[in-house]
């Protein structure tokens, strides 16, 4: 796949960037961001951001460390991640918590029928205090941000970010 371009305005990449940093720190659960960050893309189908989420899922958010049940003693945390596509089958691999959230995720990605269903949304209040619910949906809405960006240049796998 060759990139249509690889311009991105500067400003508009500050600002992206400075809201997923703030949505990331607010939400205080560096391995739920990238979750969810990697659920949206593939979503998404964006290569480039499945790419650079799960490499900071596993390398620099400490994704293998993260234990859900006995069942997942021998899994590793590329199992899990793979297992990301099928969340609700797989449901014991992923907290409530990160299920909730990540019930969440696919109804503001997809917004099937223009808006994130009430029960949707609640079982996500149910899990998360006012503050962190802000912060979670920043992550959604701004991972869906850049990988509409990235898409929509046909930005590869480990090319150019901009």
């Amino acid at each position: 796949m060759t990139a249509r371009t690889t311009h991105l305005d500067a400003g508009v990449r500050d600002a992206m960037i400075a809201l997923g940093a703030a949505a990331k720190k607010g939400l205080g659960d560096p391995v739920l961001a990238e979750l969810v960050m990697i659920r949206a893309s593939q979503i998404n189908e964006c290569a480039f951001c499945l790419d650079m989420h799960v490499g900071l899922a596993v390398e620099k958010n400490g994704e293998s460390a993260v234990e859900v049940s006995p069942a997942r003693a021998k899994s590793t945390a590329w199992g899990r991640i793979a297992l990301l596509n099928a969340w609700a089958e797989a449901a014991e691999q992923f907290t409530e918590r990160e299920r909730a959230a990540l019930a969440l995720t696919e109804a503001v990605t997809v917004l099937t029928d223009g808006f994130v269903p009430d029960e949707t949304y609640e079982a996500a209040a149910k899990h998360f205090g006012e503050d962190e619910l802000a912060h979670l949906l920043g992550v959604i809405t701004v991972i869906n941000s850049w990988n509409r960006l990235m898409v929509s240049r046909r930005i590869a796998p480990g090319g150019p970010q901009w």
